[in-house]
């Protein structure tokens, strides 16, 4: 049971699997495979993870994936101003249900319906996050396998950032996000998310924590906003050029990269000699790898590109 104020609202035990189970069969509703949908079930996780998120009452946290509220009440519990987003619409009017009509929730809480790949950005435009006001805003969620890392990558090129997020994702997504550079699961991914976060693995979740249970375990990360750096417009475009090609050294990488770039500028140099001055200022030996390549050296190859191309 939920308890709110002085009510007990008997519809969900998010502990119980055969509870939620029996709650879908009851109103005619089904689990979407396609939609990655897994209610987290273990109460103990789900304390720890909001105890991650380490947030204050009046804080704005967007929850992704927010399901049939396991999450979402202990985040409203707290005294969080939630915006849920959640793709299954019967999901969602299960959600409205408990939260939006005439319960103490229903003026912090928001719910956006849809894919939020193709939401957020209609959502973000309605608030301001913290880069503008100095108000913080989080992240929360148990990302659907399918969409995590492209969902968290499109909130960092775009600019969007948040002052702290925890989500959980497969376990070999963690690795991806967290690793470090020479490693084997060091990826433009990684880069990507360095370059924005102080990343910290959290506890690996087992199948069993969930239900439906996942074939793979899933894994915890919690993500810390950096100072402001500003990088190169290059920057994130030359990191997934580079590790297209993980394994050829970097200079033949870089030159192919660079000959669509001197094309678009109109630049009277040619791609060899502009990649062996970038190299040279940057102080980069041309074999090396872009597995072994730490975020200031892409920086710094990102910025003497684009000074060499626009003053060729």
């Amino acid at each position: 049971m939920i308890c709110r104020g002085n009510v007990l609202h008997p519809l969900l035990n998010y502990d119980s699997p055969q509870a939620l189970r029996a709650f879908l069969d009851e109103r005619g509703l089904g689990m979407r495979k396609r939609h990655g949908q897994n209610f987290l079930v273990n109460s103990a996780v789900r304390s720890k993870l909001l105890d991650a998120l380490d947030f204050s009452s009046g804080d704005s946290v967007w929850e992704i994936g927010a399901g049939l509220g396991a999450m979402t009440i202990g985040l409203l519990t707290r005294g969080a101003l939630v915006t849920a987003f959640e793709i299954d619409p019967a999901f969602s009017n299960a959600l409205t249900s408990f939260f939006s009509t005439d319960t103490e929730y229903a003026c912090r809480f928001n719910l956006i319906q849809g894919d939020v790949l193709k939401t957020w950005q209609h959502a973000a435009s309605t608030v301001t996050n913290q880069n503008a006001s100095g108000k913080k805003l989080f992240l929360l969620g148990n990302l659907p396998y399918n969409i995590g890392a492209a969902l968290l990558a499109d909130f960092i090129e775009k600019g969007f950032y948040f002052f702290r997020s925890v989500v959980t994702v497969q376990k070999e997504v963690a690795k991806r996000m967290c690793a470090h550079p020479g490693s084997k699961d060091y990826s433009s991914f990684s880069v990507l998310c360095s370059s924005v976060y102080k990343l910290t693995p959290l506890a690996v979740i087992k199948p069993a924590s969930f239900y439906p249970a996942p074939r793979v375990d899933s894994q915890a990360v919690r993500m810390d906003l950096l100072p402001t750096r500003n990088l190169p417009k290059l920057f994130y475009p030359l990191v997934r050029s580079l590790f297209s090609s993980r394994r050829k050294i970097i200079r033949n990488t870089l030159l192919n990269f660079t000959v669509s770039l001197i094309h678009k500028a109109g630049s009277p140099m040619s791609a060899a000699d502009v990649v062996s001055e970038v190299l040279k200022q940057a102080g980069i030996a041309g074999e090396e790898r872009a597995e072994k390549l730490g975020i200031d050296e892409f920086a710094a190859l990102a910025a003497c590109l684009e000074d060499t191309v626009s003053h060729g």
